[in-house]
């Protein structure tokens, strides 16, 4: 049986992307969302906007889990780069996802930055872990591929493998940056990975978060998310259509 893999992006340029690659595509309305259903090679895909944020992630999410039941979920876009080895033009892949704006109790009243599942009040893990096999796939993918390189780079870009956060902030300052890679040791800041892999794992599907990185979260994030915005999204588009075909 042909298996169906959901292709999730935050950002309408990186999910149309994605969306012109596909063939016999058709368009499914669910409560005010648009999802695109169609081919990338032989596999079945289903191709959706999740919007900004954590709870806009999560529901759509959902959304695709109840009706569309896929086999394994790839959610891509753009991040800000915390680490200093890395440039706008650079990819992320997670390694590991997981949030830097939860703090919370448990029952016990020990401190904790997991979340819990709904029902049965078990932690999830601090950082939800990529799927091994999606995981190998990206990086042999990434591998075949040529990337573009951001305008006034020094170099052209390179993927790494790593830590990547989720939290309802957007990342615009070089000290809020520094200090979220000293505390967490991560790669890249985002606001949806997390949110996407805790449902999956909550719901026991295969997940991969893959970043395209537009920025440096410092001050002149805005500035360089728009100058650079068309290229990184490419670039995870590229990404993901070369893993899906495999």
């Amino acid at each position: 049986m042909t298996t169906i893999t959901a292709l999730l992006g935050a950002f309408g340029e990186e999910v149309k992307l994605i969306e012109d690659s596909l063939e016999n595509a058709d368009v499914v309305a669910l409560h005010g969302h648009r999802f695109v259903t169609g081919t990338i090679g032989t596999q079945r895909v289903v191709v959706t906007l999740t919007g900004i944020g954590k709870t806009n992630a999560a529901l759509t999410t959902g959304l695709v889990m109840a009706h569309f039941r896929p086999d394994r979920v790839i959610f891509t876009g753009i991040a800000g780069g915390v680490n200093p080895a890395l440039q706008p033009g650079d990819l992320v892949i997670g390694g590991e996802v997981g949030y830097h704006d939860v703090r919370s109790v448990t029952l016990t009243m020990e401190p904790t930055r997991q979340t819990m599942h709904p029902v049965t009040y078990a932690l999830n893990p601090l950082y939800f872990p990529a799927d091994p096999a999606l995981l190998t796939l990206a990086q042999q993918a990434a591998q075949r591929l040529h990337f573009e390189q951001i305008p006034g780079s020094s170099r052209p870009p390179k993927v790494h493998m790593g830590r990547i956060l989720t939290g309802d902030e957007f990342i615009h300052s070089a000290a809020r940056a520094t200090a979220l890679r000293d505390e967490y040791r991560a790669d890249a800041i985002e606001m949806e990975g997390a949110a996407v892999a805790q449902v999956c794992h909550q719901m026991g599907i295969p997940c991969l978060v893959i970043r395209s990185l537009s920025d440096n979260a410092d001050s002149h994030a805005v500035i360089d998310l728009l100058a650079f915005l068309s290229t990184a999204a490419r670039n995870s588009a590229r990404l993901v259509r070369e893993m899906v075909k495999e």
